[in-house]
């Protein structure tokens, strides 16, 4: 990790990067990219004003990469793991990270006063992302539990079967992660990336974020939806009660759609 920042030490230095102006950096977990932006300055000692400009591009650039890694390394995978522990324990994570760095896209370039200011992103799901680079493949896949027995599953009433699952969380202070879990409340673990297909996991992220049902497409036209009763493991993971947990894994056994990873989390 410190072979990355000296690196961009050094070209910050040799590019002029604009300082004391903030620039934008954050995930997007609705769009599932990471963004970030830098900025550059506009040389008044360049010999001409398009070598000015070439800079300034050069450093915003640079700026943008060096926030963009700043947020990447902040990201959590897991609740209690982020990106940046991942690069510090392991020197192969770091150089994939390095890697989907590079690869970072240019999505915004606009000159503003006195520079350039530069908008990138990388993905955290799919080719060449942020998952494919830090997640991975689990020893073996791990079946759903059953429906507990003593507990006998809420009737349903669907035509069809359910086509996904919605876990409301809205209003507990959801924190998305990468790779989180659906409990119920005797601390039975019944979604999590142990029980997906990684190259599944990797392509398509195990869950979609989404403000309100109108961002919930990934889980069909007829979603089964649950309240979530709390939230654990720094607020990352949904707890619902067993007697939903048992209509959720009884719905599933018919429908799959915990296998096709057809889940959203409202926030």
């Amino acid at each position: 990790m410190k072979r990355i920042f000296q690196i961009f030490g050094l070209m910050l230095a040799a590019l002029f990067v604009l300082t004391g102006i903030k620039a934008e950096a954050a995930p997007d977990w609705n769009n599932r990219v990471v963004k970030a932006t830098g900025i550059g300055v506009i040389n008044p000692n360049a010999r001409t004003h398009a070598q000015g400009i070439a800079m300034a591009r050069r450093a915003a650039i640079t700026d943008a990469q060096r926030n963009l890694l700043e947020t990447l390394q902040g990201v959590q995978v897991t609740s209690e793991v982020t990106v940046r522990d991942y690069i510090t324990e392991s020197d192969i994570i770091q150089t994939r990270v390095e890697g989907v760095l590079k690869g970072a896209e240019i999505i915004g370039e606009r000159e503003i006063s006195g520079g350039i200011e530069i908008t990138m992103q990388v993905p955290m799901f799919g080719a060449s992302s942020l998952a494919e680079a830090v997640m991975e493949r689990p020893a073996e896949v791990v079946p759903f539990p059953a429906p507990t027995a003593e507990v006998p599953a809420p009737p349903t009433s669907y035509s069809g079967g359910y086509t996904g699952l919605v876990i409301d969380c809205r209003g507990l202070g959801l924190n998305p992660v990468m790779s989180p879990v659906i409990k119920n409340s005797a601390g039975t673990k019944i979604y999590g990336h142990i029980n997906l297909d990684y190259d599944l996991v990797i392509r398509d992220g195990m869950v979609n974020y989404a403000p309100d049902m109108s961002g919930a497409a990934r889980a069909g036209s007829n979603p089964l939806v649950i309240r979530a009763e709390r939230l654990e493991d720094h607020n990352a993971n949904p707890v619902i009660s067993v007697n939903d947990s048992n209509m959720v894994l009884s719905a599933n056994e018919t429908g799959g759609f915990l296998g096709r990873m057809a889940v959203v989390f409202l926030y």
